[in-house]
């Protein structure tokens, strides 16, 4: 099953799987690992949605022997993020950690939790999934990319640096951000002579703010997916340069990242849209791991550094809907 709202929308998709028509895909971050939806995208009405509630012990899997990384650890491994950077001159590295959250002997009412991501997230992407033993749930608004077919028109944003709303814009946040942009133009150079870049705004995000910047260029249609398999993974989430950047988190990181700071890629009659899967969460019977990551600079704070990412996991944590066991 999945369920779907698109940004700035108050309908509910979901997608019965009978027709050979590919309208949702989840692309992992490494893209070695794709889960499909087929089937005509049909939208479900709000009375319907909350009749048929979908709980965490309707999930199959449990979750053993789970470690999570504490304060310390998460820091101590910073230090030597930094002290890498440093060494190869990078101007940034995203290093994710994942988040525990168990809720014995309670259980997710996850179809209230998605419901309370919508409400929270007017400007996301909001879905869930339950499919081969897997369930994921996330909202996020960075697009990776959106193509207009009538048009040829290609959309894209660069969204970097990160701070409670009642932060200012330090240096290093700022910093963060540019190379995000520079990647982003360079990369639409190659395939369009006219590339429109804005000027840089602030970009809420319930509780926090990102840096962004818009992008809009015309493409060749047969273009399209050379350019998504270039954006992605973006030095939002990845690194600068790319490659090295993801061969460096393989290193540091020792946890597979699966389908957080992937893409999630959606078809419709009038566009084709991919939306970067950050602020998302893993979904077991007992327990839930929330996937949460930060830019990190030569000028990083370790400690600022693990309360970014505390920060973000509000972002799910917030709108967790508990239920009882037995109800």
């Amino acid at each position: 099953m999945i369920y779907y709202r698109l940004p700035f929308s108050d309908s509910i998709f979901t997608v019965n799987e009978n027709s050979g028509q590919q309208s949702v895909s989840f692309v992992s971050f490494d893209e070695r690992e794709t889960i499909d939806f087929y089937g005509k995208p049909e939208e479900i009405s709000m009375k319907d949605f909350r009749d048929q509630p979908v709980f965490s012990d309707f999930l199959k899997t449990e979750l053993l022997h789970f470690e999570e990384e504490t304060s310390s650890d998460y820091q101590k491994k910073l230090e030597q993020v930094i002290q890498f950077i440093r060494q190869n001159h990078l101007p940034k590295l995203v290093i994710s950690r994942r988040k525990l959250l168990s809720f014995e002997p309670e259980k997710i009412n996850l179809s209230e939790t998605f419901l309370n991501l919508c409400k929270s997230y007017p400007n996301a992407f909001v879905y869930f999934f339950i499919k081969d033993g897997k369930c994921w749930m996330g909202a996020f608004s960075e697009l990776l990319g959106k193509f207009h077919p009538s048009t040829s028109e290609f959309e894209t944003m660069s969204l970097a640096g990160t701070l409670a709303n009642e932060e200012s814009w330090s240096a290093k946040e700022i910093e963060e951000q540019k190379p995000v942009t520079d990647f982003i133009r360079n990369t639409l150079e190659k395939y369009s002579e006219n590339v429109e870049q804005s000027a840089t705004y602030d970009h809420i995000s319930g509780n926090i703010k990102h840096l962004r910047t818009d992008f809009k260029a015309k493409i060749k249609p047969e273009n399209l997916d050379e350019i998504i398999s270039e954006l992605h993974p973006t030095p939002a989430v990845c690194g600068i340069p790319k490659d090295f950047c993801k061969k460096a988190i393989e290193t540091f990181e020792q946890h597979p990242r699966n389908f957080y700071a992937g893409y999630i890629k959606v078809e419709t009659s009038e566009s084709v849209q991919y939306f970067v899967n950050l602020r998302c969460a893993e979904f077991f019977s007992n327990a839930a791991l929330i996937y949460v990551g930060g830019g990190i600079t030569a000028e990083s704070s370790t400690e600022k550094e693990w309360r970014e990412t505390e920060l973000k996991s509000e972002a799910i944590l917030k709108n967790m809907s508990y239920g009882k066991r037995g109800e």
